[in-house]
């Protein structure tokens, strides 16, 4: 997929990164080089018109990124039994409406996206997904993305906010490899910290290594089984709604 769609491009300077393209024997002919910029200026325009849908009604968009089993779903199945606003989810996977059907179990309004092949969601499938959500009653529509820590950092979807996890038991090292998901986080969740004790993980050094990437993101430690840890992520929220 990463070889067609070109989502192994950011989106910080479209232009000088095409120049990596040339480094791809698979890539490196102008016409692939056109199709790639029509691709994703195309996405971020819709990207755009997404974010003005959400706009017009008073919906705070948020992008979940992480990589699989980082708790993503299972943060949201938790979130609602404590939090201040009402939310609903449009949910990104390969295969399967497992993750929705759990949400919706909870009494979350959920609609799923799967993507077949695709590692990534992209503008126009959140825009689809968009139509199946009533905005009228929610404050917060979350997007919880394809499990992948690469191609999803990619692509605009038209939300207004990325909140990444990354999990213990994932180790000590995801923030440097993979540094532009974390580069574009407004939130970095620390999940399941309750493992900690379990896990030779060192979390001042990847505080450290997050804020040298990225200095304005926020940070929170959390723990799906303490409900303080679980309410300071609903202030977040809470705030920035407040803030829009």
């Amino acid at each position: 997929m990463c070889q067609d769609c070109g989502c192994s491009i950011t989106d910080e300077s479209k232009d000088k990164n095409m120049e990596n393209i040339h480094n791809n024997p698979l890539l490196n002919d102008k016409k692939s080089i056109d199709v790639i910029k029509k691709i994703l200026h195309k996405n971020d325009h819709q990207a755009n018109h997404n974010r003005e849908h959400l706009d017009k009604n008073s919906v705070l968009g948020i992008n979940l990124m992480s990589s699989p089993g980082s708790g993503k779903t299972t943060m949201l199945e938790n979130l609602v039994d404590i939090c201040e606003f009402k939310y609903a989810v449009i949910e990104g996977d390969l295969q399967t409406s497992k993750d929705a059907i759990r949400l919706q179990d909870k009494g979350i309004r959920a609609y799923q996206i799967t993507t077949g092949t695709a590692c990534h969601l992209d503008a126009f499938m959140v825009h689809k997904a968009m139509h199946h959500i009533d905005m009228n009653h929610i404050d917060v529509c979350f997007v919880e993305n394809v499990g992948n820590l690469v191609c999803p950092a990619s692509y605009d979807i038209g939300t207004h906010l990325n909140i990444v996890l990354v999990s213990i038991p994932e180790g000590n090292d995801k923030i440097a490899k993979y540094p532009v998901m974390f580069a574009k986080a407004d939130l970095v969740l620390f999940t399941k910290t309750d493992l900690l004790p379990y896990f030779d993980y060192d979390m001042e050094n990847e505080i450290e290594t997050l804020k040298r990437l990225n200095p304005h993101t926020d940070i929170l430690k959390l723990d799906i089984h303490d409900k303080e840890s679980m309410k300071k992520l609903n202030q977040w929220i809470y705030q920035k709604i407040k803030n829009r």
